[in-house]
């Protein structure tokens, strides 16, 4: 278990800055179009970062956490003309990610994105992302129109039946971020199936793999329920099962429909001991901060982030 990033470098600096701060592993992606990630492409890309003293251990898949009209393989989602070919290409890309020695990539079967109601006051007038649900338009339309549970669980079981056996065979982990937040059945024309806990369970049960699971985000789990004093046991469960490919150590002020973001150690979540559930299961990859406040002054991300990553690297170091 170890400390890594997705925060993208803006320049040169950044990467120095995250070896600097004592990161040694990032989840970042190269420049250009995905279609052209062949081999050669991700063996200058992985080189580069090495140049820093740092690891390339993860990539993002095109499959992201934008909504599904804006996202890079819609008809992987919307089961369109073009599904067998943009899986096709992800295949490859899998394997490419196997030739260059990349071991893991994320991922999102997200329909409406990431919906937040306006942003809130954090701790000494940080801003942070916030989700009220009295305060969310709560009949506007979503992108994809009314899709049954259902048919959405038949799309996931269509992917992951062609990518499992690929990523093992390639031995790629496959990292599968839940759906943040979680909201009522039905909203946008969805239910979102990976936003409760039976569902990431019912999820990780399907074509059964040690490469396939979670892109594990504590912050997302804690919107999923109604007392957030479970995601240590919750966190447990699933790294028993050897089901956490990746680590989000995110915190949250609130619970379910309602909650406020927040730096690790000001939420209502008890992130020391979600740190004792995965060493106590073995848990043997990257700890990453996914987002933060937004800090004031220049660089209002580096800052929140090196702070973030102080956090996680001080409860890594304290609980050997």
């Amino acid at each position: 278990m170890y400390l890594g990033t997705q925060l993208p470098a803006r320049n040169d600096d950044d990467y120095r800055v995250m070896k600097q701060l004592g990161v040694d592993h990032v989840c970042a992606d190269p420049d250009g179009d995905w279609r052209g990630w062949d081999v050669a492409h991700l063996s200058r890309f992985r080189e580069r970062i090495e140049g820093f003293g740092l690891t390339l251990d993860m990539l993002q898949l095109p499959l992201g956490s934008v909504p599904v009209d804006r996202a890079k393989c819609p008809d992987i989602m919307l089961a369109g003309p073009e599904r067998d070919r943009q899986i096709d290409g992800i295949c490859k890309l899998i394997e490419d990610c196997a030739a260059v020695g990349i071991p893991s990539v994320k991922y999102n079967f997200n329909y409406i994105g990431i919906p937040r109601s306006p942003m809130e006051a954090g701790r000494g007038g940080a801003r942070a992302e916030a989700f009220r649900w009295d305060l969310m338009d709560q009949d506007e339309p979503g992108p994809a129109g009314q899709i049954a549970e259902d048919e959405i669980w038949s799309r996931i079981d269509y992917f992951l039946a062609r990518i499992v056996p690929v990523a093992e065979a390639a031995n790629i982990r496959l990292a599968c971020h839940p759906h943040d937040p979680a909201t009522p059945p039905g909203y946008k024309g969805v239910t979102r199936v990976l936003g409760t806990v039976e569902g990431m369970k019912r999820f990780v049960s399907m074509h059964e793999s040690p490469v396939h699971g979670l892109n594990f985000c504590i912050g997302t789990l804690g919107e999923m329920i109604d007392d957030v004093s479970e995601v240590p046991a919750i966190t447990r469960w699933f790294g028993e099962r050897g089901k956490i490919m990746n680590i989000h150590f995110r915190n949250i002020a609130g619970g379910l429909y309602s909650f406020r973001e927040t730096l690790p150690d000001e939420g209502d979540i008890d992130m020391p001991a979600v740190m004792d559930a995965l060493r106590d299961t073995g848990y043997r990859y990257m700890v990453m901060p996914d987002h933060a406040p937004t800090l004031s002054g220049e660089n209002e991300r580096g800052v929140a982030f090196a702070f973030c990553y102080g956090y996680i690297a001080a409860l890594l170091q304290e609980r050997r």
